[in-house]
């Protein structure tokens, strides 16, 4: 099997487009039924639910049937999807027993609101009754449904992108900007390299950068706070799915960050490959962190490659706040106890 974001068939988009469209007179099209299959199994598996009842977490999405498109007509951007979709769940009680049911969704369609979509919990035939049913109807439908709309809400604004191409105007306006402009461009973009997204063909300006931190606790403990899922959800504050084994793939943060762990050398160092769900589809940044042991305390140097340059700073504000801070915030590896 190949290994998420490389060369993975379902990452990959079709696209029907006449590049001479110019003032979008004619209809193109972009086959997103492969991205979507894979966006929507991601936000939806590892959801998880708590209560008074006990906790349930959807642990496999066993179908995703149907079809997904983006259409562009005279400069109008048209969106088709129309899935039907069922998964499993798992219920734990208070007392440590397990139940299993299903979810089933018959319409998530282009015609229907959210609001409007038939989110079907039961559970399974052999399965006693439970209240934890109760709780998955009642909380877990929430998370489904926002989840879904997570997934149009991506299906929107990252395959939108280049499906309105400009007019002839801009194209005339383009073709006569000065030479020494171009000469200036060429010697910004050298500061970076260009990376060409395997899924659109649309070449992507990337960078480099590296960032440290120190936390008060040993290689081992910090090592495993990333692969844990109990971990992870503990220092987001959210639910997360997280395969701690190489080649296992991870889920966070609603879905906004989500990738595979490509290596890991126990208590030394993890690489992954690393995303937001909103950049350009397929691509991923490799993410290297680096344990070192400094005695009572362990350093973590990152390393990060292929980084789309407009979202370099985002990115760093975001693991420095959302994973070293709260992990130092979480576990209290950030301060020194007397």
């Amino acid at each position: 099997m190949a290994k998420w974001g490389e060369g993975d068939p379902r990452w990959i988009v079709e696209e029907r487009a006449d590049a001479t469209n110019v003032n979008n007179w004619h209809w193109t099209e972009r086959d997103v039924t492969s991205w979507s299959q894979d966006v929507i199994n991601n936000l939806l598996l590892g959801i998880r639910v708590e209560g008074e009842e006990g906790s349930c977490e959807i642990t496999d999405v066993s179908n995703i049937d149907g079809e997904a498109s983006i259409n562009n007509r005279k400069g109008k951007l048209i969106f088709f999807y129309e899935w039907i979709v069922k998964a499993s769940w798992t219920g734990t009680n208070k007392i440590g027993i397990k139940y299993k049911g299903t979810v089933e969704i018959p319409n998530l369609s282009d015609e229907n609101d959210m609001d409007d979509l038939d989110i079907s919990v039961s559970l399974c035939k052999d399965q006693p009754s439970t209240p934890l049913t109760d709780l998955m109807r009642r909380e877990g439908v929430k998370k489904i449904r926002m989840a879904l709309g997570n997934y149009v809400k991506h299906l929107r604004t990252e395959f939108s992108q280049g499906m309105i191409l400009p007019t002839e105007n801009a194209l005339n306006k383009q073709n006569q900007e000065p030479q020494a402009k171009v000469k200036l461009d060429n010697t910004q973009i050298g500061s970076s390299t260009t990376a060409n997204s395997s899924n659109t063909g649309v070449k992507i300006q990337t960078v480099s950068f590296s960032m440290k931190d120190t936390f008060l606790t040993s290689p081992e403990e910090l090592y495993r706070v990333f692969l844990n899922q109990e971990m992870v959800q503990a220092f987001t504050h959210l639910a997360a799915f997280v395969d701690g084994c190489s080649g296992g793939k991870f889920r966070l943060l609603e879905g906004n960050v989500y990738g595979q762990f490509a290596e890991l050398i126990p208590d030394q160092k993890i690489v992954m490959r690393w995303r937001f769900s909103s950049w350009p589809a397929g691509h991923t940044a490799t993410v290297i962190l680096n344990f070192m042991n400094q005695g009572s305390e362990t350093e973590l140097i990152l390393e990060a490659r292929g980084v789309p340059s407009n979202e370099e700073e985002r990115m760093k504000e975001g693991w420095q706040r959302y994973y070293f801070d709260a992990i130092k915030q979480t576990f209290g590896y950030g301060a020194r106890l007397c």
